[in-house]
């Protein structure tokens, strides 16, 4: 007699290949063993939220770890009518927390945990990394320039040149109000006391606030 597709013995059976998978050498480059149990605690998701996502990770990564290349793919089709290529390079490096060229299924599921169920304070944090291109700490109005451009891409705006008057008057625009001291640099401080003040950003960061995947 056939098992059913939800019974007990499979649904262990995925939870076994998961650590399996978790802790296999050969699957994640330099990994450091991580069981199931470790994840959820590790993170704000379920035993079965992981389990959902394991097994899409695996359909779409069977090596193990996600490439830029393939990030970059799997990002344009979220945004068919502009060029994601830039934008997605610099989701990609946030993502990379081992700057190792490669996402694995926990780096992933980290930066999810952080995403869909982190506080406000976590997720500006998050950004902030994400624009802070470099990592020495502060965005300059160059790194703010650049992520502009990007996301102008990515929506399909294409603006005209890198020094584009749009493109640069709303890097002007958005550096006048996150460089609270005018010096210059925007601190981590700057950007989260900035960003809590402004009434839409807290909002769009709540929407990703979700229970369920």
């Amino acid at each position: 007699m056939a098992t059913p597709p939800d019974s007990p013995i499979i649904e262990e059976a995925t939870l076994i290949e998961l650590e399996e998978q978790l802790n296999n050498t050969s699957v994640f480059p330099h990994p450091r063993p991580v069981a199931l149990e470790d994840l959820c605690r590790q993170t704000k998701f379920t035993r079965q939220e992981i389990r959902i996502m394991y097994r899409g990770f695996k359909q779409k990564c069977p090596e193990g770890v996600v490439h830029e290349d393939l990030f970059k793919d799997i990002y344009s089709k979220f945004f068919p009518h502009g060029n994601s290529n830039l934008y997605a390079h610099f989701v990609f490096k946030a993502f990379d927390v081992k700057s190792n060229g490669a996402i694995s299924f926990k780096d992933m599921l980290m930066t999810l945990s952080t995403l869909l169920r982190g506080s406000i304070y976590e997720k500006l944090r998050w950004t902030f990394k994400l624009y802070d291109l470099n990592g020495d700490g502060c965005i300059t109005r160059s790194e703010l320039s650049q992520i502009v451009l990007a996301i102008h891409e990515l929506m399909g705006k294409r603006p005209q040149g890198r020094g584009s008057t749009k493109s640069k008057d709303h890097t002007d625009m958005v550096f006048q109000k996150l460089d609270i001291n005018q010096d210059g640099v925007i601190t981590f401080e700057e950007f989260i006391e900035s960003c809590l003040k402004d009434e839409a950003i807290t909002k769009s960061l709540q929407i990703f606030d979700s229970r369920s995947l």
